[in-house]
């Protein structure tokens, strides 16, 4: 099966791979790339005491390149989302990681179970922009006291039309992979994507959470599938339906 990953490179080539393992053939179509706050990263970890906790691999790609400015600060406890990321940040070095295997919302009520954790000092959380809110509002449902900094934003990439008509009429793509509700609004505010509502009719649009699915329009949601957990392992199974 042709499958687009729209996720971003970095990550989206790790994607790539797995997707080859499975006998399928990937096809890369970043529509954002990071752009790293690395001086909003160290002041935030200098000011700091306590836990930190990430939702994204990006924040651990900012952490690494802080390189030795990030020792002093690798006894922590680091709170994740996800195994991707979990492995990304004990390859830095961190000591104690706890990683939830749901989205932001779940890593909170993680959170929540480990007290003896946050020292009484607010969880420091490393985040992108933009991002979606679960994680911060079940800290606040949780009253468990937390500091946001944002450490990267997703910049837009706008692909040719050359490109999108390759994978979409010319090599034809069987399924689309959408890691974020930002990522979504991208793809189908693309003019390519508008003036050709016809091309992506019989489309499959594999979603990672239901707030995903929600920005495709409705004339194309007709083969719209939505992973049980919002974890890449799922997202992945759909394909077997897909």
């Amino acid at each position: 099966m042709r499958v687009v990953v729209t996720r971003p490179r970095h990550s989206g080539e790790r994607t790539v791979r797995r997707l080859a393992q499975m006998g399928h053939e990937p096809l890369l179509l970043p529509l954002a790339e990071p752009v790293h706050r690395l001086e909003e990263a160290k002041q935030a970890l200098r000011q700091t005491e306590g836990a930190i906790a990430v939702t994204s691999a990006e924040a651990i790609r900012v952490l690494a390149a802080l390189s030795s400015d990030l020792k002093p600060h690798l006894s922590r406890p680091l709170f994740a989302v996800g195994k991707a990321t979990a492995k990304e940040a004990a390859g830095l070095g961190f000591d104690t990681i706890v990683v939830s295997e749901g989205g932001g919302t779940e890593l909170a009520t993680l959170i929540s179970s480990h007290p003896a954790s946050l020292n009484a000092t607010p969880l420091l959380y490393l985040a992108g922009s933009p991002r979606a809110a679960g994680f911060e509002t079940r800290l606040e449902e949780l009253r468990l006291p937390f500091l946001t900094v944002e450490c990267y934003r997703m910049r837009d990439l706008s692909p040719d039309d050359a490109v999108l008509r390759r994978l979409f009429v010319e090599i034809r793509a069987d399924a689309v992979l959408l890691y974020s509700h930002q990522t979504a609004k991208r793809l189908f505010s693309l003019p390519f994507v508008e003036r050709n509502p016809e091309v992506f009719a019989d489309m499959r649009f594999l979603c990672l959470s239901e707030a995903i699915a929600e920005a495709i329009p409705a004339s194309m949601r007709s083969h719209v599938d939505i992973a049980d957990m919002p974890t890449e392992d799922r997202l992945l199974t759909l394909l077997i339906h897909a």
